[in-house]
């Protein structure tokens, strides 16, 4: 019997996505990826579908042992700044959209035991961080998700998520964009330094595989100890 497993990642043509891709492609398991954009494979054999509001399942293989949504927003502004509109657009990027994931997919989910769900959440939800109302919300939703799907979806399917602080991604560019930028970052975190996508990924990998099957309804910080301890 094959011991490859089919994962699905949305939103992995870049940063921790595609770090995990990586990880998990170099264990030779199949790694489809759902994105707006293509990225260069070098050499991985990667499969590809444009991201849609609603996944379908003819692409996708029989069974799928894990899922995993990357997509998340940085919309930091004052609170008196932002609008009803900030708000409904990273509440539907970053929990509608993973629900509408993980409804379209959960049918060949059930058809693999076992099989895992892992959504991203941020530090500042338990942190507490100033300009980050709307993306700490909708985070905060994410976390709430993650602990009742994993009560529904037991003992079948886990479900975790993943807090991390900063990450030098795409995504996070314009708070680096200069040596000072990220020397000021570093400086934040006990660790004194920003995260790696490789960072996020070996865990993400740890809790999609059959090690972590002791392991389910967590929210775990990978955060260079921002949210627990001063250094």
């Amino acid at each position: 019997m094959s011991d490859t497993k089919n994962y699905l990642i949305i939103g992995g043509n870049s940063g921790i996505g595609l770090a995990l891709a990586n990880r998990l492609a170099e264990r030779n398991n199949s790694v489809m990826i759902a994105s707006r954009n293509a990225i260069a494979t070098k050499g991985k054999s990667f499969n590809y579908n444009a991201m849609t509001d609603d996944l379908t399942l003819s692409d996708l293989p029989e069974q799928l042992h894990g899922l995993v949504y990357c997509p998340g927003t940085i919309n930091l502004k004052p609170f008196h700044r932002l609008s009803d509109q900030d708000f409904i657009d990273d509440f539907q990027l970053n929990v509608m959209g993973a629900i509408r994931t993980i409804r379209s997919v959960l049918p060949i989910l059930k058809n693999s035991q076992p099989s895992s769900i892992l959504l991203f959440s941020t530090v500042a939800v338990q942190q507490g961080m100033a300009f980050h109302s709307s993306v700490a919300a909708s985070k905060g939703a994410v976390e709430g998700l993650t602990r009742s799907l994993a009560a529904e979806l037991a003992p079948r399917i886990r479900v975790n998520c993943i807090a991390p602080s900063l990450t030098n991604t795409p995504l996070a560019s314009k708070l680096l964009s200069s040596e000072e930028k990220k020397k000021a970052a570093d400086d934040r975190h006990p660790l004194k330094r920003t995260g790696a996508p490789e960072d996020l990924a070996a865990l993400a990998a740890f809790l999609l595989s059959e090690e972590a099957s002791w392991i389910t309804g967590q929210v775990i910080a990978v955060d260079g100890g921002l949210s627990s301890i001063r250094a």
